[in-house]
């Protein structure tokens, strides 16, 4: 059964590793569900501090991809509805590229400048360039904590492999 739960760990956390780069997945939050899981199956091959550190880089992943987001927006002037109509065109560009995701958030914040907020096309354009930069922002930020709690994870169960033999 042990090889079950291992299996299942190694899944979430190469799943969530790719999720912290595609959207619509909940990255590091299958790394941290994968290490919890992990911590409650079988307690002996992973520290509790170890489960605590990971679960401090998950909610750092959650505070900071959100503070991403509307930062680049907002920076670059956008309104509201600018970062709303980058949300809309990246999940609509999500089903096509990673580059049409990123054309779709600048499209959707410029449409959404332009014909709601009734905003020049340079005003509109600056927030569509900021969303998309939040986006990349908060990619890199996910993907860098992603890393790091898997890099805790193997630190932890390798140390306490090390220490048993």
């Amino acid at each position: 059964m042990e090889y079950v739960y291992w299996s299942l760990t190694i899944l979430l956390l190469l799943i969530g590793l790719v999720g912290s780069v595609v959207p619509l997945l909940p990255g590091t939050t299958l790394i941290f569900v994968g290490a919890l899981l992990h911590k409650l199956f079988l307690p002996g091959t992973l520290t509790s501090h170890a489960v605590v550190w990971i679960g401090v880089f998950w909610l750092f992943s959650i505070v900071a991809d959100l503070a991403c987001t509307l930062l680049g927006s907002r920076l670059l002037g956008g309104s509201k509805w600018g970062m709303t109509g980058a949300g809309g065109g990246a999940l609509v560009g999500l089903f096509f590229s990673l580059p049409a995701l990123i054309l779709g958030a600048i499209l959707g914040a410029f449409a959404a400048e332009k014909f709601v907020e009734k905003r020049s096309d340079t005003a509109a354009l600056k927030s569509g360039v900021g969303a998309a930069l939040g986006f990349l922002a908060g990619t890199v930020v996910r993907a860098t904590c992603a890393c790091a709690m898997i890099g805790l994870f193997a630190y932890s169960v390798l140390t306490i492999a090390t220490a048993t033999v």
